[in-house]
């Protein structure tokens, strides 16, 4: 009885297909289907790879030109597709892979065996790379066997760098570590987090491609249309991968809350993303997922990223929207008919302090951020609300004469709010959670997910707290990066009735950015302290890039037009290296620069497509990307540059000339955490340009 055929495709397969022209791409599609249908036609011309270290390593015909390279293990039916190129590339990149299960992580790997001749070349093993460490602890951490001489000969940083895809992904992830200077002990505890614990020890591929590491490199193509589902955007690569400590998180069950943290570029939104696809299989009858964010542009951006990895239905059933957005339909639904303002806050504020006549030795900035903070926070709107609430945090005593003041200034401020029907954000969202308090109906939200969840306030996570229910199985799951609040925005976890403790993990490993963009945009936030979203500090510097390449480059110039020139001459020879315009972002502060850098361009010939507020990257678009700092948050681009860094406009003058200490130090701050945002959009290449006077940030 023949085997049932199981074809899966390998990760590293996708980048040899992407650099194939695109009719060749469209000619591998069709070779796959066929392929799947009967591996073993003439057609196909399946053989050995002749003289290769592994006798499981075959080639298959694509056309007179090319070649793919596959594991076949034939007891069991599988054929594991690795590798396409030119026929003498695709031999010669077969011919020192070795194909074998970890039965420790229960993973396929794919890696590269050096040849006995090459490995009995003597070699001054005394000052290598990894010197320090025996076979057995190189073995400990994922370094197969057949490697270990191969480790043991690395010279320095950059050959080990240069040499990434000859090991398989958990080898080069630990010996990275390793490199960069973290602790052996530390390397082996990440390595043995992805131990098998649940799962059966995988005895061949069938059984392997089943496992949680296993995924990390392989997709098992189960039909022609996932098939074109897979090879239409390959390289969207986070749409099929998951890192197996990404995975854990995605199918894990929850007793309650859970908090993921990690820096720019660690894959939170994605992990966000395939949670919603894992929990709307598990969603009872007539309910739904709650997916929010802070801002519009990024729930239109994981909306538009979730049609890529959840069918029609998952997507009916899962609701993308901003907090915001949520909090306005549905006071519109129980009968409030004021707008909420964002504009004209302010206006009214200092409106309110002129018209109660209070005189205090703080501003009208002063009482909006104690309403905000403190007052609008309690569960009554009330003066003895206020006298009652803690202030720990504020920075400032004040006495009780002085808050009975500020409690007038408020009811004046509430009395202009009626007048005119007009709510700022958080009292719309305290009227949200009176309103709840008392629902007679049911919400149908099963689960909420909170992206970017550094930038709700105390006043937010209370409302969401009272939207998910009663605390229950997977009811919140909350990614975040303190390093990212660029919303001035501080809120702790526990004081908001969401128990995360013992529901906490980091993500360790930056996907996106290179080692050295992502170094030095960690030291632009050097000497500030950052939580883990409930209060207890974070180490800022405890993940790893896995790519390299140069160090951002930082240019000042006399004036705009010098540095606009610059500008010009650097994408221009991207664009001759054969850098599509879609993959360069222009990144400023304000929108006023956005307009003048689009215009700038746009006369010399170059076609701009901007990213506004309200649009999506939509990269179905040609033309060089320009975003302000806050837009370009959530997006990523093979390079960026960041521009017009100059004095009092990073940080703006307005930050600078806040009167509140502790306001301006805490603006400060988001306007230096902005600068990071940007930075770490960038995968491959960053520059930041200044002219006159540089950003104090820059110094």
């Amino acid at each position: 009885m023949e085997n049932t055929i199981k074809v899966a495709i390998g990760d590293k397969f996708f980048d040899s297909f992407a650099a194939l022209p695109r009719q060749i791409q469209v000619k591998v599609t069709e070779f796959i289907n066929k392929f799947r249908n009967n591996p073993r036609s003439s057609s196909i011309n399946l053989e050995k790879v002749q003289n290769a270290q592994d006798d499981k390593i075959y080639s298959a015909r694509i056309n007179d030109t090319y070649r793919t390279i596959i594991a076949v293990e034939e007891n069991t039916g599988v054929y594991l597709i690795l590798w396409i190129d030119h026929h003498d590339e695709a031999y010669n990149w077969a011919k020192r892979k070795k194909c074998k299960i970890n039965k420790e992580l229960g993973s396929i790997e794919v890696f590269d065996v050096v040849s006995n001749e090459e490995e009995n070349n003597e070699h001054d093993n005394s000052n290598t790379l990894f010197k320090e460490y025996n076979e057995q602890e190189l073995i400990d951490i994922g370094v197969p066997k057949e490697q270990i001489l191969f480790v043991k000969d690395i010279q320095d940083i950059d050959k080990f760098n240069k040499m990434k895809d000859s090991f398989t992904k958990e080898t080069y992830e630990s010996l990275e570590w390793l490199a960069n200077g973290f602790e052996y002990k530390e390397v082996k505890e990440l390595y043995d987090s992805q131990k098998l614990i649940d799962e059966p020890i995988p005895n061949n591929f069938a059984e392997a491609l089943n496992s949680t590491t296993t995924k990390h490199s392989f997709v098992i193509v189960e039909g022609e249309e996932e098939l074109e589902q897979i090879m239409s955007e390959p390289l969207e690569k986070w749409r099929i991968f998951l890192h197996p400590s990404q995975r854990k998180l995605v199918e894990r069950n929850f007793n309650g809350p859970a908090r993921v943290t990690g820096g720019a570029g660690t894959g939170k939104t994605v992990v966000a993303m395939h949670r919603a696809k894992e929990l709307v299989r598990k969603l009872d009858k007539d309910k739904k997922i709650l997916f929010t964010t802070f801002t519009a542009n990024l729930a239109n951006d994981i909306q538009y990223n979730l049609k890529k990895i959840c069918n029609g239905q998952d997507i009916r059933n899962i609701e993308v929207i901003n907090l915001d957005a949520w909090v306005s339909e549905f006071l519109k639904l129980n009968g409030y008919n004021y707008r909420i303002d964002y504009e004209k806050i302010d206006e009214i504020w200092s409106q309110a302090y002129i018209n109660s006549g209070e005189n205090i030795d703080y501003d009208w900035n002063f009482v909006k951020d104690e309403y905000i903070k403190i007052i609008v926070c309690q569960e009554e709107l009330s003066l003895q609300a206020y006298m009652n609430a803690s202030r720990v945090g504020r920075g400032i005593k004040i006495d009780r004469q002085t808050k009975i003041k500020i409690w007038n200034i408020v009811e004046e401020y509430l009395k202009i709010l009626r007048d005119e029907q007009v709510r700022d954000i958080d009292t719309a969202m305290f009227e949200c959670r009176t309103v709840l308090k008392n629902y007679q109906k049911k919400l149908s939200y099963q689960y909420i997910i909170i992206d970017e969840g550094q930038d709700f306030s105390t006043n937010a996570y209370k409302l969401l707290r009272l939207i998910a229910g009663e605390e229950h199985r997977n009811d919140m799951f909350i990614v975040g990066d303190s390093h990212q609040r660029i919303y001035n925005k501080k809120a702790i976890l526990s004081k908001c009735g969401i128990n995360v403790r013992g529901r906490g993990s980091i993500l360790k490993i930056n996907y996106r950015t290179t080692e050295e963009i992502r170094k030095y945009a960690i030291a632009l936030l050097k000497g500030i302290s950052f939580d883990n979203l409930d209060n207890e500090e974070e180490n800022q510097d405890q993940c790893q890039s896995l790519t390299h390449g140069d160090k951002p480059i930082i240019k000042n110039f006399r004036d705009g037009n010098e540095e606009f020139d610059y500008l010009f001459t650097e994408i221009n020879k991207l664009k001759d290296d054969g850098v599509d315009l879609r993959n360069i972002c222009i990144v400023t502060r304000t929108r006023k620069y956005v307009d003048s850098y689009n215009s700038m361009f746009t006369s010399k010939g170059i076609r701009v497509y901007e990213i506004r507020g309200n649009k999506v990257d939509d990269r179905n678009y040609d033309g060089l990307r320009i975003a302000t700092m806050h837009r370009v948050k959530g997006l990523e681009f093979q390079y960026v540059f960041v521009v017009a860094c100059n004095d009092r406009v990073i940080p703006l003058q307005t930050a600078i000339n806040i009167a509140d200490p502790i306001s301006k130090q805490e603006s400060m701050i988001s306007e230096r955490c902005l600068l990071y945002v940007a930075l770490t959009r960038a995968q491959k290449k960053a520059y930041i340009t200044s002219y006159g006077n540089e950003s104090i940030f820059l110094k």
